[in-house]
């Protein structure tokens, strides 16, 4: 899909993962849902929560959008977009 992709790194070094304004809405609302969960029974390895809790702080500080007085709109809207058409 144009516009979206992982660049990888091996070893220590980053890795870049690209995703459109719909797709991480989408994805940082459901880390929320996830982390105030008893992440620890979904997520039975601590080496998972690590990234887990990074990418939900990144999409936090990226997303303007998760401070609008319209946020349930704005996300109902992204999840319409993304869903499959049947």
């Amino acid at each position: 899909m144009a516009g979206r992709g992982v660049g990888v790194c091996m070893g220590d070094g980053p890795v870049t993962i690209e995703l459109t304004g719909d797709e991480a809405l989408v994805l940082s609302h459901w880390l929320e849902r996830l982390q105030m969960t008893d992440l620890g029974r979904v997520v039975d390895d601590p080496a998972v929560r690590v990234p887990i809790h990074r990418i939900a702080g990144t999409l936090d500080k990226a997303l303007p959008e998760l401070f609008a007085p319209d946020y349930d709109q704005r996300l109902e809207g992204a999840r319409q977009r993304l869903r499959p058409e049947d």
